[in-house]
């Protein structure tokens, strides 16, 4: 069961839901960040040749399983958005 929906007639009350938004699928969205960043220092490493040249081809796979992990971060948030609206919200 979900928890009791906030008034979003007042300030605290959106302020409390964008909160509950920002929360949903969190470990997603840091988790792909965190792979693109760390893909970004590896192609470019290797690019440069400091790693060598197979690294390329795992940096863009770390790259895409970023982006695939953000993708599925905001997929969960809008469901658990149109939920909520569908609760009466």
């Amino acid at each position: 069961m979900s928890s009791p929906a906030p008034d979003l007639s007042t300030e605290q009350g959106r302020a409390d839901y964008r909160r509950e938004l920002r929360r949903v699928a969190q470990p997603y969205r840091w988790g792909g960040l965190a792979l693109i960043l760390l893909a970004a220092v590896v192609v470019t490493a290797a690019s440069r040749g400091v790693l060598p040249e197979p690294a390329t081809l795992i940096g863009y796979g770390m790259l895409a399983l970023g982006w695939a992990l953000v993708i599925l971060a905001v997929f969960l948030r809008t469901r658990h958005h149109k939920r909520r609206l569908a609760e009466g919200l």
